[in-house]
């Protein structure tokens, strides 16, 4: 059965940084590929970044690219989400996801993913 379990949010001073993981289990990670995506408050679900199946090629949403590093242990079935220099708009909370069924590369959208965390909760104080 695929599971997903993030942590590493919390409360983080603006300028900050955090490093969220997202443990898989279930299937080996390079099987699938990883989605990042954020919800905030009162907003659409957003795709941040994604690392691919088997090369492990990554994406990033243009909001947040020379911010956010995607990464992965294989050894450790998890991916990490490295977020620096946060801003205010950072806030939401983010969620890890896969695709079980089609096996797509990255980017995939977040109608794409069949399977997903329950999110852990980033807050971004002045």
């Amino acid at each position: 059965q695929v599971q997903l379990v993030e942590s590493g949010g919390g409360l983080v001073q603006s300028g900050g940084s955090l490093r969220l993981s997202c443990v898989a289990s279930g299937f080996v990670l390079d099987t699938y590929s990883i989605g990042w995506f954020r919800q905030a408050p009162g907003k659409e679900r957003e795709g941040v970044s994604c690392i691919s199946r088997g090369d492990g090629r990554t994406t990033y949403a243009n909001s947040v690219k020379g911010r956010f590093t995607v990464s992965r242990d294989i050894g450790k079935n998890t991916v990490y989400l490295e977020i620096t220099n946060l801003k205010f708009e950072d806030t939401a909370v983010y969620y890890c996801a896969t695709d079980t069924r089609y096996e797509s590369k990255c980017p995939v959208p977040d109608y794409g993913m069949d399977s997903w965390g329950k999110g852990t909760l980033v807050i971004v104080t002045s």
